[in-house]
């Protein structure tokens, strides 16, 4: 009988990129994957690390996992990603109800490591997080007619309250045909949207090619034969490397999403410059301008942090003037998180109410401009991307260009017929409920 393998996957797209790598292993290997967790013989959790609350996330959904162990069929737990690789000493001594650890690096041994498990025997493997292989055959955990394709991997930016480069390396782009050639995989299983993920996407090629070739790729995904996605979508894209042709491209291509995420974290130079954040806030202001000035109906989307160590309340209200006038169409504040390892644990910290304070000022404030933008749509008709129909609400519900998976908001909308999941259809708006728009087909 086949081991019956279960994947808790926590943290960001990325995570779930190599979630669905392990996956294709297992699967490679003959065991059953399952569902529903009641069902496993060994349960996976992929987790985060990246803060504080993250690692709450991670600690309680093992705890949580163990309940299984202790009342049902659960044999064993396997821990990774990347509280396995930031405190695999911490977790061996603390969590005993963990049988296997490995590290980012050591995903590639999660075959040995659920048989392991399954015996009832403690392994742990622990490489440098460099030996994790970028691809392999997944198996796909999102909606058939989304994925996520990862680009690169690790980080050099060094922000100083970023535990990443830590746990995950230095920055590596993965090769262009590599890539290229699992998006003809993804779009041949049936996906239309493809985001681009990374740590800092807008970096990769650097290292292989010696130049940003973000451009060069996203324009090659949009015209490759055999190609032919819906939505082209970037996230994590860093001001200070947005280039022009970058933004041609975007420009250039309908099926290349007028969307970008862009984290800024702030604005006032000297707190980007104690963050060692690469540009000012004339780069900043300079790819929003450049961006919009090709595209003006773009949908920038943007992460601010709160709170970051030494950061006075004039140069908070400065960087909520700047939200206020820059009207972000989508936008996410942050409270300072305090992570060990990083330069900015040792420096004069604010304090946890004042950062969490500030955080609620400015989503009050992107709040309002949400609002404001959605009012602005009523009455326009949108293209919209089905993703499911909700019996109690009695209403179906989906995502526009404007949207990424996950994070942003949603479009809910009547229909006359009965709409596929995965269908791209016209809604006309006609109102707005907080953060999410009402409409119907036409």
């Amino acid at each position: 009988m086949s081991i019956k393998v279960g994947f808790v996957s926590l943290g960001c797209p990325k995570n779930t990129c190599d979630t669905e790598v392990m996956l294709g292993l297992i699967n490679e290997a003959g065991m059953e994957i399952v569902e529903e967790d009641i069902y496993a013989d060994v349960m996976v959790i992929n987790t985060c690390a990246f803060i504080q609350s993250a690692k709450e996330e991670a600690i309680e959904t093992i705890l949580d996992v163990n309940y299984l162990k202790e009342h049902h069929n659960l044999k064993g737990i396997v821990v990774t990603g990347c509280l396995a690789t930031r405190y695999a000493k911490d977790i061996e001594k603390n969590l005993p109800e963990v049988d296997a650890i490995l590290s980012a690096g050591d995903e590639g041994k999660i075959c040995e490591a659920v048989e392991a498990a399954y015996r009832g025997e403690k392994y742990i493997s622990f490489s440098p997080t460099e030996n994790l292989a970028f691809g392999g055959d997944r198996v796909v955990t999102t909606p058939e007619y989304t994925a996520y394709l990862k680009i690169a991997e690790g980080c050099d930016n060094r922000c100083a309250y970023c535990s990443i480069p830590n746990i995950r390396g230095k920055f590596r782009s993965r090769e262009e045909e590599d890539i290229v050639a699992e998006a003809h995989t993804l779009f041949d299983l049936g996906v239309r949207e493809l985001c681009l993920v990374a740590q800092d996407t807008t970096r990769w090629g650097l290292d292989l090619y010696g130049e940003y070739r973000l451009d060069k790729l996203v324009e090659r995904l949009a015209t490759e034969e055999g190609l032919g996605f819906k939505w082209i979508r970037l996230l994590y894209c860093y001001p200070d490397k947005i280039t022009d042709s970058l933004i041609d491209v975007m420009a250039k291509y309908k099926n290349v999403a007028k969307y970008i995420d862009m984290p800024i974290q702030h604005i006032n130079d000297r707190v980007l410059s104690v963050m060692n954040r690469h540009g000012g806030s004339e780069v900043i202001k300079s790819a929003v301008r450049r961006l919009r000035a090709k595209m003006p109906d773009i949908t920038i989307r943007t992460t601010v942090i709160t709170g970051f160590p030494t950061e006075t309340a004039e140069e908070f209200y400065e960087m909520l003037d700047f939200v206020k006038e820059t009207r972000f169409s989508r936008l996410g504040a942050f409270p300072y998180s305090r992570e060990e390892g990083t330069p900015a644990y040792d420096m004069k910290q604010v304090s946890v109410k004042n950062r969490e304070k500030r955080a609620d000022a400015i989503m009050e404030a992107q709040h309002d401009i949400h609002a404001e933008n959605n009012e602005k749509l009523i009455g326009k008709t949108i293209e919209v991307l089905s993703e499911g129909y909700d019996p109690v609400a009695e209403t179906y519900f989906g995502r526009s260009e404007m949207d990424a998976p996950d994070i942003d908001s949603k479009v809910y909308f009547s229909a006359k017929r009965r709409i596929r999941d995965g269908e791209f259809i016209k809604v006309e708006i006609t109102g707005s409920l907080d953060y999410d728009l009402i409409g119907k087909q036409i």
